[in-house]
C-alpha cells in the first residue's frame, strides 16, 4: 500500500513537472516571453536543485524577448521621430524590469550541470537618455499647448495640464518650470461662470429670495474645469454669465370651498324584550326572558372646509458667453408650491361619524402662508433643478 502511495506521488510530480515545462515552451512558441520567464524565475528562485527545463527556458524566453525589444527600439530610434522617445522609454523600463529578474539567479547552473548563458545590456543610460528626451518632449508639447491657450483655447490648455502631469508622474516631478506651468495651464484650462439671477416679472420678491435660490455650494457646482462664482468684484472677468431670468410669478387668492354632507348609520341601541301576541315576555327553553338587539338610525351633519393657494414660480436660464455678450443656451424652469388643508366640524350624533370624517375633525383651520413665505419656499424648491442644469451644459466648457 505504501509503495503504490509513493508511485502515485512520484507520477503526479512528475506529470506536474511536464504540465509546467509544456506551459513554458507555449508561452515561449507564442511569443509570450515575459510571462515564460515569470514562470520560470519562480520555480528557480530559492530552489537548491535546479530544473533543467527551467533553465533552458528561461534562458530561451530571456534571449529571445531581450532581442525583440532592442531590434524595435533601433527600429523607433532609426526614425528619429521625438513623440516616439516615451515608448522606446517603456520599452527601456521593460528591458531594465527583465534583467532585474533574472541577474539575482546568475550564475544559473541546472542540477544536471547546465549552464545558462545570459547577456545582459547595459540599460541604465539608455533608460536616462530615453525619460530626458521623452520628459523634454512632453514639455515642448505643453509649452505648444499654452501659446494656443493664451489666446483662448481651453481645450489646449487641459491638454498641456495633463502632459506636464504625465512628465511629473512618469518623468520627472521637478522638471524646469513644471510646477508653475501646471498652474499657468490649470487657469487658462477653467472656465470661470457668474451664477445672476435677474427679476423680469414686473413683482416685487422677497429682500433673501436671491440668496435662498443661489445658495448652493460651490463643491456643488464646481467641477474639475468649472469654477462658479456667485459675485462680481470689480475687475474680475468670467468667461460665462449664468442668469436665471424670473418671468412670470402668480399667486393664487386664498380660497375656502365648504361643503355639506350627513353621515349617517343604522346602529344598535342596547336590548328590548321579545313579547308574544298577548304582549308578554317570550321565554327561552330554560325560562329566561329573550333579549333582542335594539337598533336605530343616527345622524350628524357635517360641514367640511378646503383651503388652498398656490404660488408658482418661472422663467428660464440663460448661458452668456461673456467675452461676445452672446446667448449659447436657454432651458425654461418653473416649480409650483401648493398649501392645501382639510378639516371639519358636525352637528349631531358622533355615533354616525364616519372613518374619513373623524380624521377631518382632528384638524382645525389654518391660517392662510404669507405670499413672500410661499415665494421663499419655490426658491428651496427651484434650487436642485438650477444645480442640475447648470452642472448638466453643455454651453459651457
Amino acid at each position: 500500500m505504501k509503495a503504490n502511495f509513493q508511485n502515485f506521488a512520484a507520477l503526479f510530480l512528475l506529470s506536474f513537472l511536464l504540465s509546467n515545462c509544456q506551459t513554458v515552451k507555449k508561452y515561449v512558441e507564442s511569443g509570450n516571453y515575459d510571462d515564460a520567464i515569470d514562470l520560470c524565475v519562480r520555480k528557480l528562485r530559492g530552489k537548491q536543485k535546479k530544473q533543467t527545463e527551467y533553465v533552458q527556458g528561461l534562458e530561451a524566453a530571456f534571449k529571445k524577448a531581450q532581442d525583440r525589444d532592442m531590434a524595435l527600439v533601433n527600429s523607433l530610434m532609426s526614425e528619429g521621430r521625438p513623440e516616439l522617445w516615451e515608448k522606446i522609454h517603456v520599452l527601456h523600463l521593460d528591458i531594465m524590469d527583465r534583467q532585474n529578474k533574472v541577474r539575482p539567479l546568475t550564475p544559473l547552473v541546472s542540477s544536471k550541470g547546465y549552464k545558462a548563458q545570459f547577456e545582459f545590456v547595459d540599460i541604465s543610460r539608455m533608460e536616462i537618455n530615453s525619460r530626458k528626451n521623452a520628459a523634454a518632449y512632453l514639455y515642448d508639447q505643453a509649452t505648444v499647448l499654452l501659446n494656443r491657450a493664451e489666446n483662448g483655447d481651453k481645450l489646449a490648455a487641459r491638454k498641456a495640464y495633463s502632459l506636464l502631469n504625465d512628465l511629473g508622474r512618469r518623468y520627472y516631478q521637478n522638471y524646469l518650470d513644471r510646477v508653475d506651468l501646471m498652474a499657468k495651464a490649470r487657469d487658462l484650462g477653467t472656465s470661470y461662470i457668474l451664477l445672476e439671477v435677474k427679476n423680469q416679472s414686473g413683482k416685487i420678491l422677497p429682500q433673501d429670495f436671491t440668496d435662498r435660490l443661489l445658495a448652493i455650494s460651490k463643491q456643488e457646482l464646481d467641477s474639475e474645469w468649472k469654477a462658479f462664482y456667485f459675485d462680481a468684484k470689480p475687475g474680475e472677468q468670467f468667461d460665462y454669465k449664468a442668469v436665471f431670468n424670473i418671468r412670470n410669478i402668480d399667486i393664487s387668492p386664498e380660497r375656502i370651498a365648504e361643503r355639506a354632507y350627513v353621515d349617517e348609520k343604522r346602529i344598535q341601541d342596547g336590548w328590548e324584550y321579545e313579547l308574544d301576541k298577548r304582549g308578554n315576555v317570550k321565554k327561552d327553553s330554560l325560562g329566561n326572558d329573550i333579549k333582542k338587539p335594539k337598533y336605530v338610525n343616527v345622524r350628524a351633519k357635517v360641514l367640511e372646509i378646503h383651503q388652498t393657494k398656490a404660488a408658482r414660480l418661472g422663467g428660464f436660464i440663460e448661458i452668456i458667453d461673456a467675452n461676445r455678450d452672446v446667448s449659447l443656451e436657454s432651458c425654461n424652469l418653473a416649480t409650483e408650491v401648493v398649501f392645501e388643508h382639510f378639516a371639519a366640524t358636525y352637528k349631531g350624533d358622533a355615533r354616525a361619524l364616519s372613518k374619513e370624517t373623524k380624521v377631518l375633525l382632528d384638524c382645525s383651520p389654518l391660517p392662510f402662508p404669507h405670499d413672500l413665505d410661499m415665494l421663499a419656499q419655490a426658491a428651496d424648491r427651484l434650487k436642485p433643478e438650477l444645480r442640475h442644469e447648470l452642472r448638466g451644459s453643455r454651453a459651457i466648457l
